[in-house]
């Protein structure tokens, strides 16, 4: 059976060292630079920059960007996939 999109960012929180949801959240800016971190991608963390430059920055980093950069948005299920199996997890 496919994972839910809930089930997906609770794969990466757990690779990236963060902790599980019991309900359904978006990432905080403090998951997003976990997951920078994870996947190679640099910021400043002192001053945390915004979301969609973090998720922009994610994607670019796996490979994983496609036509316009949508990043205003939380990440699709297809993308929360390519980064959860970029962390094999």
């Amino acid at each position: 059976m496919a994972k839910t999109v809930d089930e997906l960012r609770n794969e990466i929180r757990e690779a990236t060292g963060r902790f599980e949801r019991e309900i359904s959240a978006s990432f905080t800016k403090e998951d997003l630079a976990a997951l920078c971190d994870a996947v190679g991608y640099e910021i400043d963390t002192e001053s945390l920059p915004p979301k969609p430059e973090m998720r922009a920055g994610i994607l670019s980093a796996i490979g994983a960007t496609e036509g316009g950069d949508g990043t205003d948005r939380p990440f699709r299920k297809g993308e929360l996939e390519a980064i959860a199996e970029s962390l094999d997890a």
